[in-house]
């Protein structure tokens, strides 16, 4: 590919010191906060015709889109359409295009076959989410970049440790430039702009959502957190994968042995954690809350906009939470070893009195005995730590119960030995 730029070309072999040298120099033109220079310098000189953009149309992303209004409105800008988005990013992409004039956005899809063969119920992001960002994201663009001699990201060094020493120009090992204008961009920076441009904010921002990407994956942060601290949340994956050259490493796929959340026929990842010492009832985010705990600060609790859930020890009075039970997207049920039949009962407390209709796990000592009652009365999430436990589930081996003495539901059937004067059918 011919170059403008005398200081690179692209078209010259991979790791060539003449061209890392030309992108020391690159580095070395442009003052930190010169943003819009080093997007012009890209677009005009350094690769013209040949570059393009990738924005995810997330929380940051009108600063970048609008410096392309400002240097060239015609520049291809590439949008990672994976299937999973909230409708309010789909919204703020056509607002964006209108407002800021526009006209080349492309969005970019994943290959039907591939999602057919490795996706088909697309909940591939719960058990292995670097590979569903491999099909739905790097695969796609992979193929559209393969055309162009660079491309522009919005990514910035407060994001992440691991972008702390993040460049304006990188030369990566697809023998590519990849462009990061606003590299040395602070958050404050970020919200200057903005105020300074009059431009929208994306819709979930208001809510917390600092860092915006596929709905399953993004969860809002809190005051003083990573910004992208809710992205993957529980994972130990900060990237999707299209910037592997940058960090030089992608979360490994977590192994299954190491998963211990069985849900819907399969060991899965697993956000949740239980609540510590130390955590603050208004901030806390996908933590399973004591009950007695959950009392004491309960208003704060009702106002906390994350996820929470509410974890049940025997002995725990579930009635003083009923009216609170739908404001928990996660309800964990304490077993511990040797205990009595009160985990039992609160779980069918909560789903038969109380209509709770979300994710109500076991935790604790669970047992391959103990699962067939745990699922009569109501539980449909376990974690398991017991190894005879974890075989049976991954064999679809555990015993069979014909003969119940704990009915399904006490308007629906009585129990099997019960005594003969006791045998009649509920009347209401």
């Amino acid at each position: 590919m011919a170059m403008a730029s005398p200081i690179i070309s692209a078209a010259e072999p991979k790791h060539d010191k003449l061209r890392q040298l030309g992108i020391i120099a690159l580095n070395g033109m442009f003052d930190e906060m010169d943003a819009e220079a080093v997007l012009r310098q890209a677009v005009e000189e350094l690769l013209p015709g040949e570059i393009a953009m990738v924005s995810s149309f997330g929380a940051d992303s009108a600063v970048l889109l609008h410096l392309v209004s400002k240097v060239d409105p015609t520049l291809p800008v590439y949008f990672l359409e994976t299937g999973k988005h909230f409708p309010e990013t789909l919204a703020y992409v056509e607002t964006l295009k209108e407002r800021l004039g526009l006209t080349n956005v492309i969005a970019l899809y994943p290959d039907a076959a591939d999602i057919k063969r490795f996706d088909p119920d697309g909940t591939l992001w719960e058990t292995d989410p670097d590979s569903c960002c491999h099909i739905r994201k790097t695969e796609p663009l992979d193929k559209v970049l393969s055309g162009f001699g660079g491309w522009v990201t919005g990514r910035k060094r407060f994001q992440t440790a691991e972008r702390g020493v993040l460049p304006h120009f990188e030369l990566t090992s697809d023998d590519r430039i990849k462009v990061n204008p606003l590299a040395y961009f602070t958050n404050e920076d970020i919200e200057a702009y903005k105020a300074a441009h009059d431009l929208p904010d994306h819709p979930l921002y208001k809510d917390g959502y600092k860092s915006i990407g596929c709905a399953p994956c993004t969860s809002a942060v809190a005051d003083g957190e990573d910004p992208r601290a809710g992205r993957w949340r529980g994972r130990d994956k900060r990237e999707c994968g299209i910037h592997f050259d940058f960090n030089g490493s992608i979360a490994k796929p977590v192994s299954q042995s190491k998963l211990t959340l069985f849900r819907d026929g399969e060991f899965k990842s697993d956000p949740w954690r239980a609540w510590e010492e130390g955590d603050m009832a208004a901030e806390v985010r996908y933590t399973h809350v004591p009950v007695t705990v959950f009392l004491e600060h309960r208003e704060a609790f009702k106002a906390n906009p994350h996820p929470i859930g509410l974890q049940v020890n025997p002995g725990e009075n579930v009635e003083e939470v009923a009216e609170d039970l739908s404001r928990f997207a996660s309800i964990a049920i304490n077993f511990p070893a040797f205990t009595d039949g009160r985990g039992y009962s609160s779980a069918r407390l909560i789903r038969e009195r109380y209509g709770y209709e979300g994710e109500l796990r076991a935790v604790g000592d669970v047992l391959t005995d103990q699962i067939p009652f745990m699922r009569r009365c109501g539980i449909n999430a376990f974690v398991v730590t017991n190894a005879p436990t974890r075989a049976a589930l991954e064999k679809d081996a555990l015993a069979e119960v014909s003969h119940y003495y704990q009915p399904v539901g006490a308007r629906v059937e009585v129990p099997a030995g019960t005594r003969p004067f006791l045998r009649k059918p509920a009347t209401h």
